[in-house]
């Protein structure tokens, strides 16, 4: 299998920037020396945290999208700050978001959430022992918390109803993990 660079970047230029993510355009050549554009969002890689408590129950945020125009059910997350350790991160995001501290974080995975258009990572953390307390969200979240039976939570996954693409992929990823502590528990 040839895993050889099919690119050559000629020139990169910044469209646009914010706080969040940047616009980066790109001119490249092919192999043959055709000329072509390419438009990157860059974007800080990220964690998503899967909250599972102590009595077997996934927390989950039913959050407002302002992109969409809609509310979604997903998993905390968040982007990592420059310098910042991932499980850091996650643990921040947990007790931002939920309000949660966590008796453990378990790296699960890591994925590209968005390759064909961005370079962010996803590092995904399985939080157990997860008890609630008082939130620290930004003024920008608009979030309801909905703590579920890892049944139930599951069953939803796999049924579609988290249309939050990361968030979905993170949990089914965990379940054998979550299953597994759930198991451990009941011993």
């Amino acid at each position: 299998m040839n895993h050889e660079r099919p690119y050559r970047t000629l020139s990169s230029r910044m469209l646009w920037q914010s706080k969040w993510y940047s616009l980066r355009q790109d001119e490249l050549a092919d192999r043959s020396g055709e000329r072509l554009t390419y438009t990157v969002v860059e974007k800080p890689d990220a964690v998503w945290i899967i909250p599972v408590t102590a009595d077997g129950h996934i927390v989950l945020i039913d959050q407002y999208r302002y992109a969409i125009d809609d509310w979604c059910l997903e998993i905390p997350a968040g982007n990592i700050e420059p310098g910042v350790d991932p499980q850091v991160m996650a643990a921040r995001e947990l007790r931002e978001e939920i309000g949660g501290t966590a008796d453990r974080l378990v790296p699960v995975t890591d994925y590209y959430t968005m390759n064909g258009i961005g370079n962010e990572r996803a590092h995904v953390y399985l939080a157990l022992g997860v008890t609630l307390g008082e939130p620290e969200r930004e003024a920008t979240e608009h979030i309801t918390l909905r703590v579920l039976p890892v049944e139930d939570a599951l069953r939803l996954t796999h049924a579609g109803a988290i249309k939050d693409g990361p968030s979905a992929l993170a949990i089914l990823l965990a379940e054998p993990a979550i299953r597994a502590y759930l198991a451990e528990r009941e011993t």
